[in-house]
């Protein structure tokens, strides 16, 4: 019964409305989800490092948002910026690349490591999709056009490049 209770109680706070970020905390869970699923499924690395990619990006526009929100260092966020960023990138490669799962000889496409690439490009285009949201956004008057536009645009840009890799990987 007290098992049932805090779960629920736990449950109810993790629903709880939260402000608009620069980048969604559904993204961010979608992310993860799709990551902890590529591993049992045995998705292709190029895939998994798409969303690794989406992931970090979404991690540190949420985190600057953050930041700027609390008004931390924000007079010298010309700095603090690139080292959130790079913070959270040395946090994942580094792990990935020590154990062994970045720089494998026998886990490339067209000569690149399947990892680093996936991570690359998944950041590149989850980026540029969360500021075409911005833009679409502007556009309408400053309303999204449907309800979690914010979140479909970003996710579903990687689900389409995921798409994509499947086919190139194969």
């Amino acid at each position: 019964m007290k098992k049932k209770y805090l779960f629920t109680l736990g449950s109810l706070l993790l629903l709880k409305a939260l402000p608009a970020q620069a980048v969604c905390p559904v993204c961010i869970v979608a992310v993860g989800a799709g990551l902890g699923l590529s591993e049992y499924l045995g998705i292709d690395d190029s895939i998994a490092g798409l969303w690794i990619g989406g992931l970090l990006i979404g991690l540190s526009a949420w985190t600057i948002t953050y930041c700027n929100k609390k008004n931390w260092l924000k007079n010298y966020s010309a700095w603090r910026d690139p080292l959130i960023v790079i913070a959270y990138y040395l946090m994942v490669i580094w792990p990935l690349y020590a154990q062994g799962f970045i720089g494998d000889p026998f886990n490339r496409l067209y000569g690149l490591d399947k990892l680093a690439l996936g991570i690359a490009v998944g950041s590149i285009f989850f980026a540029l999709a969360a500021w075409s949201y911005e833009i679409i956004k502007k556009k309408n008057n400053g309303h999204a056009h449907f309800p979690f536009e914010k979140v479909v645009i970003p996710v579903s840009t990687l689900a389409i490049l995921s798409l994509i890799f499947y086919f190139l990987s194969k």
